[in-house]
């Protein structure tokens, strides 16, 4: 005698409760990329070093477009506030009030950006921020590895670690006052010229110092998917690295200009050199090559997180 199956009711319940769960992995996984709620910033602030200031004149810490102004050749916080129609201050775009703020500055490190954060008092929630620092700091750390006698190597790398912490819990000072961050990764200075000119072993060491710091960076940071979009420079300067091809670059371990930043320009360029293909500016710095990839990551993954 065969025995009737029996559907309770709980069990159209979790029918339906499956199928819902299944939209939302799908959705999670790629099946609809649109945001779970639409940000659109009144404001883009800058915290930051050489990778994201302005020098007097609208001045870049890159490659100067010498024919056509700053507003060619842009940085990559320039090419994200350009995506919402932005300008800043030192270099305007039209003749109106300008909706991006620089705090970034040259030689600025972690220990810097706290300061920055406190120069911005009115940060709120219609602000995108933007934050790239630490590749002072791994400079510093390495430059103190080659003083004898100084701390081994393990203290530098945990020092390293320490001040991504540090990082960390300042962006999470900007977030907690509800603003929405783009947060750049270190790049890999152990594959910039600075690096390369240091030799395997130096260059080991920089990229160490670097992974360190972002380590510490992405352990603290509060990363929800809400407020905090990440953009991964150290993995784009070690793409650049293995083919530059791909990312539509000539040269990604060289540096274009002759001239020390921010005095650099299209006039200025080592021979053969192009600041739209060439990765590096000087030994450290992105020429325009490195900041429209930047800019590029950077601005897709603003409109795509779901803050």
């Amino acid at each position: 005698m065969k025995m009737k199956r029996r559907f309770e009711p709980w069990t159209v319940l979790q029918r339906a409760a499956a199928a819902a769960g299944l939209a939302v992995l799908l959705t999670a996984c790629g099946g609809n990329t649109s945001q779970v709620e639409s940000f659109t910033p009144t404001r883009l602030i800058a915290f930051g070093d050489e990778a994201s200031a302005f020098a007097a004149g609208g001045q870049k810490y890159a490659v100067n477009d010498a024919a056509n102004g700053c507003r060619a050749l842009p940085i990559w916080t320039q090419a994200v506030a350009d995506g919402y129609g932005f300008g800043f201050a030192e270099c305007p775009v039209g003749t109106g009030a300008q909706k991006a703020v620089s705090r970034a500055a040259a030689g600025a490190t972690v220990a810097s950006m706290a300061g920055q954060v406190a120069a911005q008092a009115d940060l709120g929630p219609g602000d995108l921020v933007t934050v790239l620092l630490g590749a002072n700091d791994v400079k510093a750390l390495y430059a103190e590895s080659l003083t004898p006698g100084t701390r081994a190597r393990a203290a530098l790398v945990a020092d390293a670690r320490s001040r991504g912490v540090t990082l960390g819990q300042q962006v999470n000072v900007v977030t907690d006052r509800g603003a929405r961050v783009l947060l750049a990764t270190v790049p890999d200075l152990g594959l910039s010229p600075y690096g390369v000119a240091q030799g395997a072993a130096g260059a080991a060491l920089l990229t160490e110092l670097g992974r360190a710091l972002n380590d510490g960076l992405r352990v603290t940071m509060v990363n929800d998917g809400r407020k905090i979009g990440l953009v991964l420079a150290d993995e784009l300067v070690q793409a650049a690295s293995s083919n530059p091809g791909s990312l539509s670059l000539v040269n990604a371990t060289a540096a274009a200009c002759s001239a020390a930043l921010p005095a650099c320009t299209t006039t200025t360029l080592v021979a053969g050199a192009d600041a739209s293909t060439w990765l590096w500016a000087d030994d450290t710095w992105f020429a325009h090559g490195g900041h429209k990839q930047l800019g590029s990551l950077a601005l897709t993954r603003a409109r795509n997180n779901p803050f």
